[in-house]
């Protein structure tokens, strides 16, 4: 039988890929949020802290182990901002397009060379006896001077991961986004412990 989460998120771009990166492990069943769950505040000072926030708000109102992931993006030249506050760079109800500009207008004078940056993922399973299991996936890259492509979601048109071949993750499919990012490392990881550990059906 296949171990049932519910997703902790209703952003629909982030369910897609932890869909799709679940999908390929297989024996994991995936319910949609309820409809009816309002929003949890995300008030921790750290992306474990919120990820770990969501998951228990979720259980809490399904009775049901659940899935979340907080994600932020650390760029050195503006000291690791904009962090746990990356969904609210610009403002508390900003656009993805207004945080990437914000990024790109902090780092106008930012020489290429000092654009160095990094996306994290931690995914968190919150179950209902209280017990949890958390992964943290990084990947390593700098910000683009200006966006480019059309795939993928937030800051994606701006970033160029290690690893890549010089394009954005937004130049990229969700097969090639999956591989190398923050989101997948951080979901496989975490399906992987759950194998290790018996939780999947074989």
């Amino acid at each position: 039988m296949a171990l049932r989460l519910v997703l902790a998120t209703a952003n629909l771009d982030k369910v897609r890929e932890i869909e799709r990166i679940f999908g390929e492990v297989g024996s994991i069943e995936l319910i949609d949020r309820p409809a009816d769950v309002a929003d949890v505040e995300e008030t921790g000072a750290t992306l474990l802290e919120n990820a770990r926030l969501k998951a228990q708000a979720l259980v809490t109102a399904t009775g049901v182990a659940a899935v979340a992931d907080d994600t932020g993006l650390s760029v050195d030249a503006l000291d690791g901002a904009p962090g746990v506050r990356s969904a609210r760079f610009a403002g508390e109800h900003a656009t993805y397009s207004e945080n990437v500009g914000k990024v790109l207008a902090e780092l106008d004078h930012v020489a290429d060379a000092d654009r160095a940056a990094r996306f994290s993922t931690v995914a968190l399973i919150s179950f209902p006896d209280g017990s949890e299991w958390s992964c943290e996936g990084v990947i390593e890259g700098a910000i683009a001077r200006a966006p480019q492509g059309s795939e993928g979601f937030g800051y994606d048109p701006i970033f160029l991961p290690q690893g890549g071949d010089g394009r954005t993750f937004a130049e990229m499919t969700l097969e090639e986004k999956n591989a190398l990012s923050h989101r997948g490392r951080a979901f496989r990881s975490l399906a992987g412990l759950l194998a290790e550990a018996g939780l999947l059906a074989e």
